[in-house]
């Protein structure tokens, strides 16, 4: 209750502030009007999961003369103006998703776990899309890499007072009207209790085209009508895959992204949300890889709006930013001192879902051996076995003394403390039954609520790239918000996350 008289106290401060009426004014003259807009949510991407990722990619391109370097290679990186945003939600300075694409698609803080209602759950919030579709006639697009009534897609056409209705969010995006879904499928297609109609025959019913294959997803035109086109390859929870689980030839989130335009674009306008959700997904769970993939992934996603924008350079904005950071991400880590070995992280080959359903559930299944899981981590994730000769201590810090760098601390080869954690780890995973629904505190701040095996390998590979993460959770940190195109100088500077729907619909013009 505490904390949420604070945030309460916030938000009058907040809106005391807002007296000057950002989105009630219209842009600066000279300004132009966006006529397409792309927002790019990465969900739990901040500043450290992109710096990172920028990094990661400098790292592999290394041409080894032994000088650091480290030129923009992400596109998002490249735009011409930046802004940051605190995040802070009614509830928290550690919000939820639920809350933060809330300020950013209406300009309200709420609750954490709330979508587009104030703290009294009485009042319902217009979002920006829904307000674009119905005064200016735009098409709209919601695309996710997760489930598509989760909560970040679902706070731009829905009203609840839990994310967790999901079957609820669900009957609300079809009753949006909206042009254009695709990415994950529907969470609780039949309710909570399975007893209600499925939400995919709903929506035929109400005139979407429902398109479960990737066939079916590449001859989709502008003609077909409203669509909602769900991967034909879905993974863990019904989402899309990991971007480095993907086979070669299934879509990613750049795929859905150029079939978007191609079927929204039409001369009155459209907006086009899409959110990069596994990249908070891999947060939570500590795995720094399948992190990075997916934020060069959703990257890629940002580089089929530049070329949209490059044919339509006075009418297009995009727009990237996150909803909060997950995880608590840090280049840097004690064991290493001063040096990171981000190379490190590309002998990983398989994000921790995929190696949780298709390795460890057979483990368990069949009882296998330490030394049998072992020759699996060194190929999956290149860590190795002490050889017996391996370094167990650290030099004392100093604030007067910079330690040189040393290769050694590089090696993917593991210490004995190291080796003892992961058999520790295997040990847990092996007695556990995957009903555990309460952890100790030790057991928590080692695995969270993860498969004990795999979180420890992902941590000990993290580590030795000079990678380490302090939470299972979200974190307070300001996200960035990059800005190309038509009004793209209202969004330097440091804000709030309701300005970002502020500015937006100074520039549109909708009330």
């Amino acid at each position: 209750m505490k904390a949420k008289k604070v945030g309460a106290l916030l938000l009058a401060a907040a809106m005391a502030v807002c007296t000057v009426p950002v989105h009630g004014m219209a842009a600066e003259e000279g300004t132009k009007t966006p006529k397409y807009i792309f927002l790019f949510i990465g969900d739990g991407m901040s500043y450290p999961q992109v710096q990172t990722t920028n990094y990661y990619l400098n790292a592999i391109a290394d041409d080894g003369d032994e000088i650091l370097n480290s030129e923009s290679k992400l596109n998002m990186m490249k735009f011409p103006v930046a802004g940051s945003a605190q995040t802070y939600d009614s509830t928290s300075f550690c919000p939820d998703s639920a809350s933060t694409a809330t300020s950013i698609s209406t300009g309200h803080k709420t609750y954490s776990g709330t979508i587009n209602m104030d703290e009294k759950m009485e009042t319902s919030y217009e979002t920006i899309a829904e307000k674009l579709k119905k005064q200016l006639g735009y098409k709209v697009g919601i695309l996710s890499s997760v489930n598509l009534n989760h909560a970040t897609p679902a706070a731009f056409y829905a009203h609840q007072a839990s994310r967790n209705s999901y079957y609820e969010i669900g009957q609300e995006l079809i009753a949006s009207d909206f042009d254009y879904f695709a990415g994950g499928g529907l969470k609780k297609t039949t309710g909570a209790d399975g007893d209600k109609t499925d939400l995919y025959q709903l929506a035929e019913e109400a005139g979407y085209k429902v398109i479960k294959t990737q066939a079916e997803a590449e001859s989709l035109t502008a003609e077909d009508g409203k669509a909602i086109v769900i991967d034909e390859t879905l993974a863990d929870s019904d989402a899309m895959s990991y971007d480095m689980d993907r086979e070669e030839g299934e879509w990613g989130l750049s795929d859905y992204v150029e079939k978007g335009i191609e079927v929204l674009d039409n001369e009155t306008g459209f907006f086009m949300m899409v959110e990069g959700g596994k990249i908070d997904w891999a947060c939570h769970a500590n795995d720094a890889a399948a992190t990075i993939t997916d934020t060069v992934a959703m990257d890629d996603a940002v580089g089929k709006a530049v070329e949209f924008y490059k044919e339509h350079p006075d009418e297009t904005l995009i727009l990237v930013t996150g909803d909060h950071e997950t995880g608590g991400l840090t280049i840097g880590f004690a064991g290493t001192d001063y040096d990171t070995f981000l190379t490190n992280i590309s002998n990983q080959k398989i994000s921790y879902a995929k190696f949780d359903s298709d390795y460890v559930a057979a483990y368990k299944e069949n009882k296998t051996d330490f030394d049998t899981v072992m020759a699996d981590i060194t190929e999956l994730f290149g860590l190795q076995a002490p050889d017996g000769a391996t370094e167990s201590s650290n030099q004392a810090d100093s604030k007067d003394v910079h330690p040189e760098g040393t290769d050694d601390k590089g090696s993917l080869v593991m210490t004995d403390y190291e080796y003892q954690k992961l058999q520790a780890a295997y040990e847990e995973t092996m007695s556990r039954t995957g009903e555990e629904e309460e952890f100790g505190q030790e057991e928590y701040l080692l695995y969270g609520s993860y498969e004990p095996l795999t979180v420890t390998i992902t941590h000990i590979l993290n580590n030795k790239s000079g990678i380490n993460f302090s939470s299972y959770a979200h974190t307070g940190l300001p996200v960035e918000v990059f800005a190309m195109g038509a009004g793209q100088d209202e969004f330097v500077g440091y804000y709030d996350n309701t300005d970002i729907y502020n500015k937006m619909a100074a520039l549109t013009g909708v009330e």
